[in-house]
């Protein structure tokens, strides 16, 4: 097992790992790499390049790098619905989007009661057809990610977009900087990072997780589990339900229990992570400046 890739905290974890697989560096160039998404049937991966106003497409058919969009609307988060539709939060547009099958590119939210959106950040899509996002104010509080203005909801939420009539809830409103976010393989669960830590040293940096019923209807949000290094940012389930979150080292892996199990070491701030390859057994990292992939021996939750 490679000393210098994995932290093995827990004896499971070693059963979750390659110890032959190596961590390799896709592409390097990126600002601040954000949001990967794998389309299956294109086999490629769209991440997001916030501050340079682009999105980027990794082939994985034969490797090659290109700009799938730019500008992009300061896009950060993206995740891919039931219909194999891109779904994209754009800070600088500050709304949600989809990009259609024959590239037209809709808004899916921008207000809620009126009021401008702050900047959402990252998205899931349910089963149902309900979208999920967060909406901090990273994209507004400086030009670094978007534009520069005040928030016209003053405050951070989570939302639902209902699939049939479109309106936009709140559905989590305590949260300080709501950020990645995901279900659980029975959707009974809804996950949600709080990185309010950048915003002051007394705010949380940790990962809360919700009881969702039929319906859309969220309560509880108990603490799932503090951030041991840095910050949560996005992350990913398996199929047995297993987390597994982007932070400051690296990529840290948790039960469904809380447990932390072992860390995958990554030599930039990880920010998001996604499972593809036609197994959903590779792992493909976006982190600061680059975007990686390491191949394990589990396979993500299918979500599209």
């Amino acid at each position: 097992m490679s000393d210098d890739i994995y932290e093995i905290l827990d004896e499971r974890f070693a059963k979750l790992v390659n110890g032959s697989a190596r961590l390799e560096r896709l592409y390097s160039g990126c600002s601040w790499a954000e949001g990967p998404a794998w389309l299956a049937a294109s086999r490629y991966v769209v991440w997001s390049d916030i501050p340079n106003d682009r999105m980027l497409r990794f082939d994985e058919t034969d490797g090659h790098v290109g700009v799938f969009r730019h500008p992009a609307g300061n896009s950060n988060g993206n995740t891919v619905d039931r219909q194999g539709r891109l779904v994209t939060c754009e800070h600088g547009n500050r709304r949600v989007s989809r990009t259609e099958h024959d590239g037209r590119i809709i808004t899916i939210a921008d207000r809620w009661q009126g009021k401008r959106l702050n900047s959402p950040n990252d998205v899931v899509v349910k089963s149902d057809g309900s979208i999920w996002f967060t909406d901090p104010s990273y994209g507004i509080d400086s030009d670094y990610e978007g534009n520069k203005a005040e928030s016209e909801i003053d405050a951070c939420h989570v939302y639902r977009v209902d699939p049939a009539s479109g309106a936009v809830e709140a559905v989590i409103t305590d949260m300080v900087r709501p950020n990645g976010l995901a279900f659980s393989p029975d959707e009974r669960k809804l996950y949600v990072v709080d990185t309010g830590r950048t915003h002051g040293r007394e705010n949380p940096a940790h990962m809360r997780v919700f009881d969702v019923s039929e319906g859309g209807k969220v309560s509880g949000g108990r603490v799932f589990a503090d951030c041991t290094a840095g910050l949560f940012d996005g992350f990913r389930l398996d199929e047995e339900g297993r987390i597994w979150t982007s932070a400051g080292d690296g990529i840290h892996c948790y039960d469904p229990g809380g447990t932390l199990l072992g860390k995958i070491r990554v030599p930039e701030v990880a920010a998001n992570c996604v499972f593809g390859g036609a197994k959903r057994n590779v792992l493909y990292i976006t982190a600061t400046t680059s975007l990686y992939r390491i191949r394990l021996m589990v396979n993500g939750l299918a979500t599209y």
